[in-house]
């Protein structure tokens, strides 16, 4: 699937990878998470399979012009998890709204676990 948007200029399609790929990015720029990781055993396996893991730990779905965002991660042992989740969300919905033009209503943070 992907986002549709039109203006002045012609109609504008983001695909849901490209939205992944900067909810992956900016994730891994955010303190306190060391990694993403995949939301089931088949996506490990076909991450293993290919060199690109770009998006991996991210889910998108998109409806008309609204963007869901589920993220999965594993944070760093000894940080406040929910003030990292927090700061989380409101950094993914910040960059890709300004990616896209279009509005991110929700953004689910997933902590699959921990690290030392």
């Amino acid at each position: 699937m992907s986002v549709n948007t039109n203006n002045a200029y012609g109609k504008i399609s983001i695909s849901d990878l490209a939205i992944a790929k900067v909810a992956s990015h900016t994730a891994m720029e955010s303190y306190g998470i060391v990694e993403m990781v995949s939301r089931r055993f088949t996506d490990s396996l076909s991450m293993l399979l290919k060199k690109e893991s770009a998006g991996k730990g991210i889910k998108v779905t998109t409806s008309g012009n609204r963007i869901y965002v589920d993220v999965y991660v594993i944070m760093k042992y000894g940080i406040s998890i929910s003030a990292v989740a927090e700061s989380l969300k409101e950094a993914i919905k910040y960059k890709v709204e300004a990616f896209t033009g279009m509005v991110v209503d929700t953004v689910n943070v997933n902590v699959i676990g921990v690290k030392l």
